[in-house]
Order: C-alpha cells, then structure tokens, then sequence
C-alpha cells in the first residue's frame, strides 16, 4: 500500500466537506488521469523525488494499474485517494483472492483525513464483489501510523516479520525484475475472519505492486 505522508493537518470543517466518489478505471478519461497525476506527484513528492517520478505526464498509477479508485474532492480539488486491485496472491503456498488496496495519498493540507475515512467508502464494494480480504503493506516505520489509523479503529489487523516478494513493473538491465521486501502486512477482513488468514512468512504478489 504505497502511503505519501502529509506535512500539516487540516480543519475539521476542511475534512467533513469531502465528497467521497467510486470510480471504475473505465470511467476515468484523460483529464482525470492528468489532474490524478498531479496529485500525485505532489503528495509523493515531499517524501523523495523517486516515488513522484512514476506520475510524470498523465500515468495516474505506479505499479499494477487499479480497478477501482475511491477519490475524496473538495473545493481544491482531489483531495484524497485509494486504489482497489483483484488479484491472487500466494502466502505460505496458499493461493488466496483479495483485493489489494495502495495509491493511498491525503492532500498536505489534510492530514487528519486518515485512511479509516476512504476505507469507510471502499469497505461495502470489497463486500459487494465477495472478496475474503482486504490486503496492503506498508514500511515498518509507519507501523505506529497505521495502527493508529486503522487497527485500533478495528478496521485491520497489522501483521509483522513478512517479506513480500513482487516483479518490478519494468524490466531494467543489469537489475533484478524481482523485488523482495521486509514490511508490514495490513489485513482487512471483510468476507472471512482474520483468524482464517493463511499462516506464512512468505507472501508473493506474482506481479508488481499497487
């Protein structure tokens, strides 16, 4: 789950004027690629050039390109984002459906619009299309963050000690097309409990990340 950090915290009154919208990737056109795109770049820009360099032009994704895209949008703009992929991934050699979940970013000027705000929108789709779980890493040392934003909210469950193996979403010279990491592993569980979780310390995306 690819997480920008934003910088200040915005008003209540800001954050209670978002309006949430669920959209197909088939319903976006071109200009809303190109104002996704900046979006983007910059709310990943701040946490280091390289993550904002995958939206140059009008590519509104980084990784795998999502199905389905809920967007907060206030009077500024986009304001908020988070991206929904179906997909198997194997954990501990257990093929298993989610609904993989990343492109989060908030608008620096609104901090405290969490993640808990775009999964209360999400939440009935991942119902409605019958997948088991929710699935989305993040790095270690957002680990106190999420648990804040969600897990104690008892949105999730955060596991740690999993490496999360993925192709890279280009194939470079002289560099490996695999990518293996050490992260934390966000579990939602929508239509299976979390004690049905496959145990395992190994999970493969069997392609790049959302």
């Amino acid at each position: 789950m690819n997480i920008a950090a934003s910088r200040t915290a915005g008003a209540p009154t800001a954050r209670a004027q978002v309006q949430w919208s669920l959209r197909w990737e088939s319903e976006l056109r071109l200009a809303d690629h190109s104002e996704l795109a900046e979006f983007f770049r910059k709310s990943y820009g701040p946490t280091g050039a390289f993550n904002a360099q995958p939206f140059e032009g009008n590519r509104s994704w980084a990784g795998a390109r999502p199905e389905i895209r809920v967007i907060g949008y206030d009077a500024r703009g986009i304001a908020a984002h988070v991206g929904l992929l179906r997909r198997f991934i194997n954990v501990g050699g257990v093929d298993l459906l989610v609904g993989e979940l990343g492109l989060y970013a908030v608008r620096p000027d609104l901090e405290g619009l969490g993640i808990s705000h775009a999964m209360r929108v999400m939440y009935p789709m991942l119902q409605q299309l019958g997948i088991p779980f929710g699935f989305g890493t993040v790095r270690p040392a957002l680990e106190k963050h999420m648990t804040r934003l969600v897990e104690r909210q008892g949105l999730a469950t955060l596991i740690s000690g999993i490496r999360v193996r993925s192709t890279h979403p280009d194939v470079y010279p002289n560099l490996s097309p695999i990518r293996i990491e050490d992260v934390i592993v966000v579990v939602f569980p929508v239509g299976r409990s979390i004690s049905e979780w496959p145990a395992g310390t190994i999970i493969d995306r069997n392609g790049p990340e959302l």
